[in-house]
């Protein structure tokens, strides 16, 4: 008798729940993003979903799959970090380091053929989305002589996430 009675209470004050609270726009008119916490659990998860998002745009355009690399994750590994410590993307290293010396460091015979880099709050896929919308690295990313890929990020206390992918061949 107690359960009939509490059950259409507890279904009306769900209705009156407060809806969720609308995103916050930007002065271009566009979404903010919101924090995207990568917590050890996903780390691997993380990896696989850009492995996953990249060879589904290389199949669509006609290019082979590419796998990944563990030289040239330690590549972009290390230059996530650097950019977290100098405060800013840019494909330059702290130590005047180019992204060719990089993977040639860690010992990557192939040929590096580009790099894509970020500085956001965004998931792996939304800063897929967003280097695809630039000509250069989209052409970096879609190339079809590429067969292995580097990607790994560094995510600082406050959110912020350094992403560094590497293709090469």
């Amino acid at each position: 008798m107690r359960i009939a009675l509490i059950l259409p209470v507890l279904i009306a004050l769900s209705a009156c729940a407060a809806p969720p609270a609308p995103r916050q726009m930007g002065a271009d008119g566009k979404p903010l993003p919101r924090m995207y916490r990568i917590t050890p659990a996903m780390e691997s998860k993380v990896e696989y979903s850009m492995l996953d998002g990249v060879n589904s745009l290389r199949q669509a355009s006609g290019a082979a799959p590419v796998q990944l690399n563990a030289q040239l994750n330690a590549a972009a590994a290390t230059h996530s970090q650097d950019m977290s410590r100098q405060n800013r993307p840019w494909h330059f290293g702290s130590d005047g380091s180019s992204p060719i010396d990089r993977v040639r460091r860690v010992g990557y015979t192939g040929t590096m053929l580009g790099e894509a880099i970020s500085e956001t709050y965004e998931t792996e896929l939304e800063t897929l989305s967003a280097w695809m919308d630039e000509d250069g690295i989209r052409d970096v990313i879609l190339d079809p002589n590429a067969s292995n890929i580097g990607f790994a990020w560094y995510q600082e206390p406050n959110g912020k996430i350094w992403w560094t992918l590497i293709m090469g061949s």
